[in-house]
């Protein structure tokens, strides 16, 4: 059994206890944290672009090569906080982080920026790796899910916060001092973390053999639905930051002209998808999650055709389409991904977070090369043909024999 998938001993943290306040509130500083600083480069690329004469596709590599290296790390950290305990683990990774964001504002030329960001990804792996982990060992099982929900909140919050902060900074001052403030938030959310997180009282040392790993991870690629989830969080997610990676590009330039402050404010339509996350989620628990799999990504695809148009509304109309639909199918597969994988759920979702951020990695750049040979009408149309394989493994399983009552 999985040390996240283990019963919690007594003695573990109770809603309304100090503990548990505690913890929660640790957990929702890891989200912010961790989301802000992997994505609060996103609205500097044009920035990056203007400054090292770079190509679009150049530029999204300050996203990339952060988001490679944490899909990567994911399948590692977990293992490696069997060994040394997961609050240790993220207390590390998130100083680590928040120092590396710092050394990116201050790297003084682009490849030492790109090292700065590789690093970044590399140290970010040890929290949503076992984030999960921790709260299950060390909160009561009634209280997990709203443990976890903070988390998530947290999670959602600091990808907007991050992307606004570093806009906002960026159009008063410059893209350094804008990723220097959010490094010092990230170290300060780091030590609120090492201050709240309470200490591990059920964590148990396992050195786990790559034998079992491997044997593990074949039993949950035969499984008739989790290999087509997991294409689903590659695809999806390669839509979703494909359209913001580049956004930025095109309301920057000519016939819009926004200013950067303004292609930050953008970012706020990521409280649609928190909104959107839940509601998709209910209705998903009430007719099934086959039969409504395939309308966020309907939706994603709608959204994607909307930003085609001239006038700035539906381009932001559409951005928030995108967003709406991203978040509902995000939620629905990776809920999914749980309930079926009743006997590595740990591993099943570290897998299913490496395909998540590996879309984002791989599409986000490729995407880029479509900005660069095509403008807008590109994007649009390499996204399209993603959400239209999405919508294709989605009606794939309806078909899919449920697993017991899992689903």
């Amino acid at each position: 059994m999985a040390a996240s998938d283990a019963p919690v001993a007594s003695g573990a943290h109770a809603r309304g206890s100090a503990g548990y306040r505690r913890l929660t509130l640790a957990m929702l500083f890891a989200g912010f944290s961790t989301f802000s600083l992997l994505y609060a480069v996103q609205p500097l690329l044009p920035l990056f672009a203007q400054d090292y004469r770079l190509s679009a596709e150049g530029a999204s590599l300050a996203v990339s090569l952060a988001t490679g290296p944490l899909a990567i790390g994911i399948l590692f950290a977990g293992v490696l906080s069997d060994r040394i305990g997961r609050r240790p683990m993220m207390v590390g990774a998130m100083f680590a982080a928040g120092a590396l964001t710092l050394a990116a504002a201050l790297a003084p030329g682009w490849s030492a920026l790109l090292v700065a960001r590789l690093l970044t990804g590399v140290a970010l792996a040890g929290v949503p790796a076992v984030a999960m982990a921790y709260v299950a060992e060390e909160v009561d099982a009634g209280s997990v899910g709203a443990a976890m929900g903070l988390y998530i909140a947290g999670s959602a919050l600091g990808g907007m916060g991050g992307r606004l902060v570093a806009s906002l900074v960026a159009d008063a001052a410059d893209w350094r001092w804008a990723l220097g403030s959010v490094g010092i938030s990230g170290l300060a959310m780091a030590e609120g973390f090492r201050r709240l997180a309470p200490p591990s009282r059920h964590f148990a040392a396992v050195a786990g053999r790559p034998g079992d790993l491997a044997r593990s991870a074949a039993r949950l690629f035969r499984d008739g639905a989790l290999p087509w989830l997991y294409a689903e969080a590659f695809l999806l997610m390669g839509v979703f930051v494909t359209i913001y990676n580049y956004a930025g590009f095109r309301l920057l330039a000519p016939p819009y002209s926004l200013g950067q402050a303004a292609v930050g404010a953008v970012f706020l339509l990521y409280i649609l998808g928190s909104i959107s996350s839940a509601w998709f989620g209910a209705l998903a628990g009430r007719v099934g999650r086959r039969r409504v799999f395939w309308v966020p990504v309907a939706v994603t695809i709608a959204g994607v055709a909307l930003t085609t148009a001239a006038p700035l509304a539906w381009v932001v109309i559409g951005i928030a389409v995108v967003t709406v639909g991203f978040f509902g199918g995000h939620s629905i597969a990776s809920a999914w991904v749980g309930r079926r994988a009743t006997g590595a759920r740990g591993q099943a979702a570290a897998l299913y977070l490496f395909f998540y951020y590996a879309g984002s990695s791989v599409l986000g750049s490729l995407g880029g090369i479509a900005w660069s040979r095509a403008g807008w009408p590109g994007v649009a149309g390499f996204c399209g043909v993603l959400g239209l394989a999405a919508l294709g493994i989605a009606i794939r399983l309806r078909s899919v024999p449920p697993v017991a009552s899992a689903g």
